[in-house]
């Protein structure tokens, strides 16, 4: 099997979106960093179910659910975009969606600041840095595997997403936001995150993502990006890699 579903199509603008804030404010942002408790205590009861659960995601290396993870690792709009193709039954990429992909960067800014927030204060080593040996499915540096595991800035992004796309496109809420949580699984499969990292970023990534809905500026860009997707879903084309993503997503993991 070739796993193409999440890999990104070649006319997609190569040029990353990029915004300097989001839809939450500093304070806003503060906030929700205060609320995240501590990370496991090192040796604790929950840190070493972390560590036995991380030790069985072993056995995907080399899988597709492995590469389906490798295609995972890009969780920046508007490349990250695609890994909803399947979900919301559009090819991203196949039409240009620039309101669409800001709202998005501006939730992945939100996202990724909380989660980054809490990372200072919290200097868990990732799965790759506690065994060296560990295998990653990306390139990861020295420094890489190194920096802290805890929350999961991955996860919080990719719950994020699923819960922006949830308010464009409620009918497929259900699977927009199972894809925004298979995400945050392959960062498991990737030996780089511990369970409670990656569960700790789903949350913030929720509770950053459901403030930002209610704001007015995400309000006033709703429709446009609901637009945008209705126009690339009436093209008609579909990701040639949704049978793969089908038949790898039921895989049981530990």
């Amino acid at each position: 099997m070739v796993l193409v579903a999440c890999a990104p199509t070649e006319n997609r603008a190569p040029k990353l979106t990029e915004v300097s804030t989001g839809y939450l404010t500093a304070g806003d942002l503060a906030r929700l960093a205060d609320a995240v408790p501590p990370p496991p205590l090192p040796a604790s009861e929950a840190d070493l179910g972390d560590k036995a659960t991380s030790a069985r995601y072993r056995a995907f290396e080399d899988t597709d659910r492995w590469l389906m993870a490798t295609a995972h690792a890009e969780l920046r709009p508007p490349l990250a975009m695609q890994h909803f193709d399947c979900a919301l039954g559009v090819r991203f990429g196949a039409t240009e969606t620039p309101n669409l992909d800001r709202l998005m960067a501006r939730v992945f800014h939100d996202a990724e600041s909380v989660a980054e927030q809490v990372k200072r204060r919290a200097a868990r080593p990732r799965p790759v840095g506690d065994d060296p040996q560990r295998r990653a499915c990306q390139v990861v540096s020295e420094a890489g595997r190194k920096s802290a595991s805890y929350p999961s800035g991955s996860a919080a992004v990719g719950a994020a997403y699923g819960e922006a796309f949830a308010a464009i496109d409620p009918e497929r809420a259900e699977a927009v936001r199972g894809v925004g949580h298979e995400l945050g699984v392959s960062r498991l499969v990737c030996g780089m995150h511990y369970p409670s990292d990656v569960a700790t970023g789903e949350a913030i990534g929720r509770a950053a993502t459901a403030q930002a809905v209610a704001t007015p500026a995400f309000q006033a860009d709703l429709g446009a990006a609901r637009a945008e997707l209705a126009v690339a879903r009436a093209k008609g084309l579909t990701n040639p890699g949704c049978a793969a993503e089908r038949a790898v997503l039921p895989t049981i993991l530990p």
